[in-house]
Formats: structure tokens, C-alpha cells, sequence
């Protein structure tokens, strides 16, 4: 397959890339090659800042894919731009969404697909959710081959995923207690990009 990763090197999608190459996937990568984490010597570099639509035209040329996925986008507005730029370029586009577009706090659990999206406490989340909606929509208006997935809290080895960093980890250790915020009550899914990125190829088609 020949796969187009926007992004490709942060957090969550670096062990995506590194698997995608591994499992055969042509992978391209379009960002503006400024990550500090290793790029696959397999995939193909494209250098160019998605926000620069004219710039984006130019390195993509009359290049397709049977996958994009964007790793980056954050608003409709980025969203708008996508589905102008990869209309017939691609026979999936893949959004990567957030666990905390679910409702929140969720009035029942466990929380699965038919979870209302709702997220008053957190603008990131409620902008993700509008992301969705566009999408959805441009899905049922144009059949655009959409796909959509919601990470929770992903972590690699540069960031620990919790507050207080490598001083947790030290405690932990050492057997001492670890202060945790509220009440208890906030259940959350702490997730390895590693793990998720097993998960993650599956979905490419």
C-alpha cells in the first residue's frame, strides 16, 4: 500500500510510522522535518508545512494514495483544507480524533462507540468533536472515505505521561505514595505508542 502520513514523527504517530514501513506499507511522510525523533530510512520525506495549502500542491504534484492519514488537525477550518486538498487522492482519510471528545464526565460506563460526544470542560476536545461533525457530514453528502480514530492518553519514552515526570517514577519505586489529582474517580487510559500504533496499521486499508 502507499500511505501518506501528514505529520508522521510526534508522540503517537513515530511508532506508527516505524510499523507501517516494517509491515511493507510505502509510507510517505509530509512535515517540515523538524522532529527530534528518528524518521524510518524507508519513508519517503516530503517537506512542506500543511497549513501552506500552495506549498502542499507543489511537493504532493499528481501524487495518490490509498491512505492519508492526518496526524495534526486540530479545527474545522484544517479540516476544510484536507478535504479540498485529498478529494481524489485518496481511497481513505484517516482523522485522528480524542477519547476526551467522549462525553464527560460519561453517565454511564464503561464508555464504548455509542458514548455521546460531548466535552464542556476542555475547548481542544470540543474542537475535535467539530472535526467529526465535518467530516461525517462531507461522509454522508460525498461518500468521502473517511475513517476516524479517538486515542486516549498516548506516551513514549520522552514524555512520562503523568504530572511531576521521572520524580513519580522515583517514588514508585522506592515504594512511597504518589499524590493523585480529585478525587479518584476520573478513570483514564494511559496507552504506549507502541501499543496503540498494533492497533493503529490494522485500520489502514
Amino acid at each position: 500500500m502507499k500511505v501518506l502520513f501528514i505529520g508522521g514523527t510526534g508522540i503517537i504517530s513515530s511508532a506508527c510510522s516505524q510499523l507501517a514501513v516494517e509491515r511493507g506499507i510505502r509510507l510517505y511522510l509530509l512535515n517540515r522535518g523538524q522532529s527530534s525523533r528518528p524518521v524510518p530510512k524507508e519513508a519517503e520525506l516530503l517537506h512542506a508545512d500543511i497549513r501552506d495549502v500552495a506549498a502542499v500542491r507543489q511537493v504532493l504534484d499528481h501524487e495518490s494514495f490509498d491512505s492519508v492519514v492526518n496526524w495534526i488537525n486540530f479545527t474545522p477550518d484544517h479540516i476544510e483544507r484536507d478535504l479540498n486538498l485529498f478529494r481524489d487522492r485518496t481511497a481513505q482519510y484517516i482523522f485522528i480524533s480524542s477519547a476526551s471528545a467522549y462525553q464527560t464526565p460519561p453517565q454511564s460506563l464503561p464508555v464504548t462507540e455509542s458514548t455521546p460526544l460531548s466535552n464542556p470542560f476542555w475547548e481542544y476536545s470540543r474542537a475535535k468533536i467539530a472535526c467529526e461533525e465535518r467530516l461525517m457530514r462531507a461522509y454522508s453528502e460525498e461518500q468521502y472515505p473517511v475513517t476516524i480514530v479517538r486515542p486516549s492518553h498516548t506516551y513514549d519514552c520522552t514524555v512520562i505521561p503523568m504530572h511531576g515526570g521521572f520524580t513519580v517514577v522515583d517514588r514508585m519505586r522506592r515504594g512511597k505514595k504518589v499524590i493523585v489529582h480529585g478525587d479518584g474517580s476520573s478513570l483514564w487510559v494511559l496507552t504506549h505508542h507502541c501499543d496503540f500504533a498494533r492497533g493503529f496499521i490494522g485500520f489502514i486499508r
